[in-house]
């Protein structure tokens, strides 16, 4: 069925994803990518590789954006692991050749503010290193650019899979905004049917009155996300009869690996309080000399409760102890936590713009995990729910730091032969994870006795430049490379009897690059691309270690770096109405950082893939007025092969699909504008098949801890009521798909919202 849709789909994903502005201002100039809606890009524009981009009028117009990442939902290649609103720990971002357990391999920014989280990788070794989206919301957004691979020597070995940074708003005069959202999903699943709702308010206000700017945006949001997770028995464990609470209400179903086991309850359920305060502020020294300050804070206050499916004889929900189940006896344990975070972002940057011979840059740049508590108690429901002993975890003090110092030379002028780039910097990064017993109410005690203490430190210096060189009046080059020198320091892994201390580490690599461009033809262009990435290990993949669940994660203190080697071919043809593109990409990585389990055992660590290679082709294309004016179509098809060739350490994944990347992705958007007042769209995302095993043994996707195929439609209706008021409806999953990533994605979920613009 699932084949039979993507294929009646492929019409339109021919003309491929990225935005449906009415009337884009075309860049043709020999190494100049072409922006969604042509708008300019805060990317480096003059390397000739892969650059989309979203504005806010088509997030407005087409998106249902409850979220900052959702304007990436509909560009080539990408997807994020969204698994309900205001999710901030596991929303990672999925690239061509990387899946969504390697967030280090993607570089997320605001206006040039480091949001990625390189402390840790994805849920490599824990699930809070997702990128930090919640320092931006939808409303400030002005555009959001994306660089495909690692092809620019400004940015780290991060940027194997993509750069994307995110442009927020400024304002030329006095104006405010205010909205207010609602969005309800009924879900279905198991034994959990009931509807979870959000509600989200911002308001933002700006002006410029002579040399200061200033803008200063707020969000308030309260989301109810379905089951994540659920307690399971295999059917084949436990004691056959014992003693256990004879129950009924277990669910049967079958793992991914296709064996018989019991879903008992959901295990996290979260409900999500979150505050979002933004001040930037800009002062125009000289008309051609800006000081930029942003300050950026976010509160987080979630709570996980579970839900027993269970009933004794009497009818009574059973939460903790043996149960009888199926006939065998099996120990059932439902966890709780409450989690409280403020985290402070701060930027700072100094910046020229004479666009004379020279120009320069000098930003620096701080986010704080300024209190960051987990709260878990370690007496069984539903006497927990009461009080009684748990634990603290606390984070306090962790967070990174960048500093870095750029300038451009035109020897010849803005439109000379050469512009050359160049910078040095330092990036550093500090993970301390103190776990400690509370003996009171595990809700509110104070914390005690040392349960286990993870920290260390990375650090990495970097000089790079670059030279576009048009040597010819239809060519282009840019010639560069990045010089990196890593450090990793402090490392210890301690509990209540024993403590690790591990030896510093250094190491230092250059990252060369070089990008070809040609004016083929007046409306085509023809680019080639190729760059290595050196991606460091982070401080929790090599220090970091936790337990808990069905899996146990270790640290691994002598990961080596991995290192890629990434190349595209792409033609890129304008049409005037319709902009068309087609891509083949390349991607060789040696010692490639990925989780897995540890052969004949329950325990996952990250390890070193000694090998994984990944070919493949993109198409994008958009196209305005099809047929009739005010209809817009776009879209993208993606097909990449990408195998483990070798690996020594677990040769049963030889030759198997790399986790989580797809054979086949897939966008469709149409969007219909009958007048100014109106505008519907109508969206379409696939993905193929996945796993989650580098051996690929999960074969079962369509369950908890798999990684299925999904095909969903989304529906966006807006009213452009006058100049001042505007209101949208949407429905994302229209066809109510139930897909997996690990969790459960969200079911059909509906949305409204009510925005007035001064």
């Amino acid at each position: 069925m699932h084949k039979n849709i993507a294929l009646a789909l492929l019409p339109a994903v021919a003309l491929a994803a990225t935005a449906q502005d009415r009337a884009p201002e075309r860049a043709k100039s020999l190494g100049i990518v072409t922006v969604t809606g042509g708008q300019p890009s805060s990317l480096p524009t003059q390397i000739p590789t892969t650059i989309e981009g979203v504005t806010r009028e088509q997030i407005a117009t087409t998106i249902n954006a409850s979220d900052s990442e959702d304007a990436l939902k509909y560009l080539p290649s990408l997807m994020v692991r969204k698994r309900y609103i205001g999710d901030y720990n596991h929303a990672i971002l999925s690239t061509r050749a990387s899946g969504t357990g390697n967030s280090a391999r993607s570089a997320v920014y605001a206006d040039g503010i480091l949001l990625s989280n390189f402390l840790g990788n994805g849920i490599a070794n824990g699930t809070n290193y997702a990128p930090r989206w919640g320092l931006v919301t939808p409303e400030e957004i002005a555009r959001v650019d994306v660089m495909y691979g690692p092809f620019s020597a400004a940015y780290p070995g991060n940027s194997a899979g993509a750069v994307v940074d995110f442009v927020t708003r400024m304002p030329t005069k006095l104006e405010a905004h205010v909205k207010l959202g609602y969005a309800r999903q009924p879900n279905d699943l198991y034994s959990t049917d009931r509807s979870f709702n959000s509600w989200q308010t911002s308001a933002s206000l700006g002006s410029k009155s002579g040399d200061w700017s200033w803008w200063i945006a707020l969000q308030r949001s309260r989301s109810e996300g379905q089951p994540q997770t659920f307690a399971t028995a295999l059917a084949s464990a436990g004691q056959a009869g014992g003693n256990g609470v004879p129950v009924t209400g277990a669910v049967p179903g079958q793992s991914t690996t296709g064996q018989p086991w019991w879903l008992l309850g959901s295990a996290t359920q979260y409900d999500t309080r979150q505050d979002q305060a933004k001040l930037r502020l800009a002062y125009d020294i000289t008309p051609t000399l800006r000081a930029s300050y942003t300050l950026g804070w976010w509160q987080n206050d979630a709570q996980g409760r579970p839900e027993s499916w269970l009933r004794d004889g009497a009818g009574n929900a059973v939460y903790s102890g043996p149960v009888l189940v199926g006939g065998r006896t099996v120990t059932l344990a439902l966890p709780l936590t409450d989690e409280r975070q403020t985290h402070v972002m701060h930027g700072l940057s100094l910046k020229s713009r004479t666009q004379g011979e020279w120009d320069w840059e000098l930003a620096a740049s701080l986010y704080d995990y300024a209190k960051d508590l987990q709260r878990a108690p370690t007496t069984p429901l539903p006497q927990a729910a009461l009080g009684g002993a748990g634990t603290v975890q606390s984070q306090d003090g962790t967070g990174w730091n960048t500093l870095a110092a750029k300038g451009t030379w035109r020897p010849q002028g803005v439109g000379g032969a050469h512009i050359v780039d160049f910078g040095v910097g330092r990036d550093a990064y500090k993970l301390d994870i103190l776990k400690s017993a509370v003996v009171g109410d595990w809700q509110s005690g104070d914390a005690g006795a040392l349960v286990s203490d993870v920290a260390g430190r990375t650090t990495t210096w970097h000089a790079w430049a670059q030279d576009a060189w048009a040597f010819a009046p239809r060519w282009k080059a840019v010639l560069g490379a990045r010089w990196e020198h890593w450090e990793a320091s402090d490392g210890t892994t301690a509990t209540a009897t024993s403590r690790q201390g591990y030896a510093q580490r250094s190491q230092s690599d250059l990252s060369p690059k070089a990008a070809l461009a040609w004016q083929w033809l007046p409306d085509t262009v023809l680019k080639a691309s190729l760059g290595r990435a050196v991606r460091y290990p982070t401080v929790g993949e090599l220090y970091g270690a936790t337990s808990g669940g069905a899996l146990a994660f270790i640290n691994d203190p002598n990961l080596r770096p991995e290192k890629s080697w990434t190349s595209e071919l792409s033609a890129e043809h304008d049409l005037g109405t319709v902009l068309a593109r087609a891509t083949l990409f390349h991607e060789r990585t040696r010692d490639a950082l990925i989780s897995q389990l540890v052969p004949n055992t329950a325990v996952s660590r990250v390890q070193n893939v000694d090998e994984v290679r990944t070919t493949g082709v993109e198409l994008a294309a958009t196209a305005q007025d099809v047929g009739l004016r005010g209809i817009d179509l776009g879209g993208s098809l993606t097909y990449a092969n990408s195998r483990t060739v070798a690996n020594a350490a677990n040769p049963a994944s030889v030759g198997k699909w790399q986790p989580r990347v797809p054979r086949w992705r897939a966008t469709a958007v149409a969007t219909w504008r009958p007048d100014d007042h109106w505008a519907a769209t109508l969206a379409a995302r696939y993905s193929g098949r996945q796993y989650s095993n580098l051996d690929n043994s999960d074969t079962n996707a369509f369950a908890y801890f798999g990684a299925s195929r999904y095909l969903t439609l989304d529906l966006r209706l807006r009213w452009q009521i006058d100049k001042q008021w505007s209101a949208a409806f949407g429905i994302d999953n229209l066809n109510n798909q139930q897909y997996w990533a690990f969790h459960p994605y969200p079911q059909r979920t509906y949305s409204a919202e009510l925005k007035f613009d001064l």
